[in-house]
């Protein structure tokens, strides 16, 4: 199911040893200095050039061409100018300025229409979230250097906090993998395990709350999503996808792959020796606490990003946009396909 673009598969040594493990809270890169400065490896340098068309000569060039755009388009937006904020965006649409710059207007806009997720936007209010062990970020990324993000969609209940607050904790989490330069040119790889989902969990977003995270996740996010693994998913999953499935596009799609309880299908996929015990890997056990104090010990950095005004106040933005308003009556169509989907997932359940 992966893409032709997919990077070949690697052998891999199913016996190979443990990596050393992290001090816990010291393992991720930290936030990048105020002034730029490249931290590319020449290995680095030369994959950006070749799948993002990233040329090191021009990269300041390019970062102040979109730059400009933004201050004849858009002079009202607030956002950040400096180069190594806009060459995520740069390197995310393979240096194209006008994919760059509607990609930045997404970024933006999807906040205003999702208030229920970016208000307020820290760690601190996320916290039941990864305490709960919804999510973390394995300590080692695979041998394509892509971190792995793992998503334990099973231990949410419908009756513990509203759905938001995981696409909360996810987005905190992807705006963190995305500072270090290498997350920019390798990607980041899914990894979710769908042990304990039932109806509940399967039901719960809707067909409106999925088509908005597959949004921000494909078209207002500055951040390349490599493959989505998915282990121990029941038959129920049947459903789930048919809802998420009509949003992705077509290479999104293939990327997907469902290993069921085949650890040996996952194991050619992502190695061993970055994967905890609990998923056949000899990476020592599952550490939700480690990731958790990284996002927990960055609070003030997301007060700043994130606790501030409308960045989008007085801006006039294209008919075009992706989170422009809401149809009439699309609330409606929306419930239908939702009872249709619902009748799925009782069947399948």
């Amino acid at each position: 199911m992966m893409s032709e673009e997919s990077e070949p598969m690697r052998h891999i040594d199913l016996g190979s040893p443990p990596l050393e493990q992290p001090a816990a809270g010291h393992w991720f890169p930290g936030p990048p200095p105020p002034v730029y400065s490249c931290t590319l490896t020449p290995e680095l340098e030369a994959k950006a050039r070749e799948e993002l068309q990233e040329k090191p000569e021009w990269r300041l060039r390019d970062a102040q061409a979109l730059r400009d755009m933004v201050l004849k388009e858009q002079p009202k937006l607030r956002t950040r100018l400096d180069d190594a904020f806009l060459l995520r965006f740069l390197r995310a649409r393979k240096f194209d300025y006008d994919r760059a710059m509607q990609l930045l207007l997404n970024y933006h806009s999807s906040r205003r229409a999702w208030p229920e997720v970016f208000q307020d936007l820290k760690p601190s209010t996320v916290k039941h979230v990864l305490d709960l062990g919804f999510l973390t970020v394995l300590p080692h990324p695979d041998l394509n250097g892509r971190y792995i993000l793992c998503l334990r969609p099973g231990k949410w209940k419908a009756n513990d906090y509203p759905f938001e607050d995981n696409i909360r904790a996810i987005y905190l989490t992807l705006e963190k993998l995305i500072q270090p330069e290498e997350t920019q040119v390798n990607g980041i790889v899914i990894l979710a395990d769908y042990t304990g989902v039932g109806l509940s969990q399967a039901s719960n977003p809707g067909p409106f709350l999925a088509k908005k995270v597959v949004s921000i996740l494909q078209d207002s996010f500055p951040i390349r999503i490599k493959a989505v693994n998915i282990i121990n998913e029941p038959r129920i999953f049947k459903g789930i996808f048919a809802i998420i499935k009509p949003f992705l596009k077509e290479k999104m799609a293939e990327r997907y792959v469902l290993h069921g309880s085949d650890l040996r299908s996952l194991h050619c996929n992502i190695p061993r020796s970055v994967l905890p015990e609990e998923y056949g890997g000899v990476a020592r056990h599952l550490d939700m606490s480690a990731w958790s104090k990284t996002l927990l010990d960055s609070e003030e950095e997301f007060i700043v990003e994130f606790c501030q005004p409308d960045p989008l106040e007085g801006v006039v933005l294209p008919d075009s946009m992706l989170f422009e308003g809401e149809q009439p009556g699309g609330g409606a169509r929306d419930d239908d396909t939702f009872r249709g989907l619902r009748s799925q997932l009782y069947y399948c359940y």
